[in-house]
């Protein structure tokens, strides 16, 4: 195995015993043991635990919904917030794993307390940016927040009913919901 492919090994474990165990409930121990390599191998890569989750969050999480959004193609806003719904039905086991790992620490379920600040941080950038992108789409409605924040609480419930209670939404229940939010604002 080349030294890549042993980093891989090691994160794809890793994600799979932070999913099961939790931050607190998995060791690097348990994870060698999986890998099937020794402890220094694991610390080769990862100087402890913190800087392999946070690895997994900072870099997997957030390139995960960079990379997840950068696939949709539309200027119907209804159609954009329903695909990209719907298309987590579509992640691979490891990708929903980091997404789910991702929204326990946005939730403050899982992580430490750096972690949690990068979420916040980023949970302070979400409403600019749905504003920014939903706004457009609604014609004769000078203040938008509350629609857009209503937007935002159906977008997390919808993506914790698939990503972290593993249930399969339809495209058509997806719209249906988002059209509820959405309908009466569009001119």
């Amino acid at each position: 195995m080349t030294d890549k492919e042993l980093r891989v090994k090691i994160k794809e474990t890793a994600v799979d015993h932070f999913d099961r165990f939790g931050y607190h409930g998995t060791t690097i121990r348990n994870i060698a043991k999986d890998v099937n390599c020794s402890l220094p191998m694991i610390y080769y890569y990862f100087n402890n635990k913190k800087e392999l989750f946070d690895e997994i969050i900072k870099k997997d999480y957030f390139d995960l919904l960079l990379r997840h959004a950068r696939q949709l193609q539309t200027d119907d806003i209804t159609e954009f917030y329903t695909q990209y719904v719907y298309r987590l039905n579509q992640l691979s086991d490891y990708d929903k794993k980091i997404y789910r790992l991702g929204v326990k620490v946005y939730l403050s379920f899982d992580g430490n307390d750096e972690l949690m600040k990068v979420m916040d941080e980023w949970e302070q950038s979400i409403l600019p940016r749905h504003y920014q992108l939903a706004m457009p789409h609604f014609q004769g409605v000078e203040d938008g927040t509350v629609i857009v924040r209503t937007l935002i609480h159906l977008l997390e419930n919808l993506i914790e009913q698939i990503v972290v209670k593993n249930r399969f939404l339809s495209e058509d229940e997806i719209r249906e919901e988002i059209t509820v939010v959405l309908r009466s604002r569009k001119a």
